[in-house]
């Protein structure tokens, strides 16, 4: 029996440091074996945000431990390894650079292949590492950094159907939170609050809802939430706000989603429809139900990643690294840190706003 390829993948494009260690069975379905994500939650808490300097302070600390972590349960040994994969962009440029030259110099330690990865195509693989995930299929990845509708065709082949023209919804999330004194990070904490409120108690606005095909915009919902968050002064207006918030996000998404089915469909002949969410809101359980049902609705089928695979880890990013191992797509040890790397790198942009409209 051959040997399975074994990688080694490294994440450290944020606030998270994080290492995997992935194989495949005899299938060749991938297999985590290991994957060690360390938050700097308390690093940042009292700043309400990431202090870049701070986070990068962390993964220096860090990234040796982890990996060794990683490395131990996986139940390998170094020697083992067959390449090692590592998040190259897109990210926090001082953050990047930590465990981009960590990975280099440990496969180049190890005398192994190295593969400069991006983070979003991590995400994008990343319900291929619990799910048989065939091309092409409809990819909403919504994230703290991102929030954009794209067309997978294949490994490296992707086509952006639209984006945020101006915040990430997991910004939205977080700003919303901290505007209700939730501390940082306060996003998922939204949706707790949200059970506890009524969602028709505001009405929020929702951007480019009649215009702008599959584009996204947060900022003017986010102003409305400022706005009014000054005037509340009880716990029950908090959870009020924050049900009206999720409401809002729902029937932008909602809608969105569904135009974003139509110009997949016109993009892509396939006998099976397939929808990905992933990224950290993907997490969101009101989110995942309610594009579950449109999928239903709309006769797709629906994938998310594993909750805990939804937000910043490395196993994701040992997927993709597997995957080019497996096409022999290797980098050489010069490659730099793209703080600004996009899935499309084709994407019409429109002239300060990023989006064409």
């Amino acid at each position: 029996m051959s040997k399975k390829p074994l990688i080694l993948g490294i994440e450290t494009s944020c606030d998270e440091t994080a290492a995997s260690i992935i194989t495949e069975n005899d299938e060749g379905n991938p297999r985590i074996l290991s994957s060690i994500v360390s938050s700097q939650e308390e690093v940042h808490k009292e700043f309400g945000g990431v202090v870049p300097e701070l986070a990068a302070r962390s993964h220096i600390e860090k990234i040796d431990w982890i990996v060794q972590k990683a490395i131990d349960k996986s139940g390998k040994e170094i020697e083992e390894i067959d390449a090692v994969a590592s998040t190259a962009g897109p990210g926090l440029v001082v953050c990047l650079s930590v465990g981009l030259s960590f990975g280099k110099a440990f496969s180049s330690s190890i005398n192994k292949p190295f593969i400069a990865v991006n983070h979003l195509e991590g995400h994008a693989l990343s319900p291929k590492l619990n799910s048989n995930l065939n091309y092409p299929y409809l990819l909403l990845l919504i994230s703290g950094g991102h929030s954009q509708f794209l067309n997978v065709q294949g490994l490296g082949k992707y086509k952006r159907l639209g984006t945020t023209i101006d915040d990430a919804l997991g910004e939205a999330f977080d700003k919303t939170a901290k505007l209700l004194g939730v501390e940082f990070p306060g996003g998922p904490q939204i949706e707790v609050f949200a059970k506890k409120g009524d969602p028709n108690k505001y009405n929020l606005p929702k951007p480019i809802f009649n215009k702008g095909g599959c584009n996204l915009s947060f900022a003017g919902l986010k102003t409305a939430i400022l706005r009014i968050s000054k005037k509340i002064k009880t716990e029950q207006e908090k959870f009020d706000l924050a049900a009206s918030f999720q409401k809002t996000i729902e029937e932008i998404l909602y809608k969105k989603t569904k135009i974003a089915f139509s110009e997949f469909q016109n993009q892509n002949i396939t006998k099976e429809k397939i929808f990905v969410v992933a990224g950290g809101v993907a997490a969101n359980k009101n989110i995942r139900s309610m594009l579950t049902n449109l999928c239903k609705e709309e006769n797709y089928k629906s994938i998310f990643p594993p909750m805990e695979l939804c937000g910043d880890n490395a196993a994701m990013i040992a997927m993709v690294g597997l995957e080019k191992f497996k096409l022999r797509q290797f980098d050489n040890l010069d490659y730099p840190a793209k703080p600004r790397w996009q899935l499309d790198e084709e994407a019409a942009f429109l002239k300060g706003a990023g989006v064409k409209l």
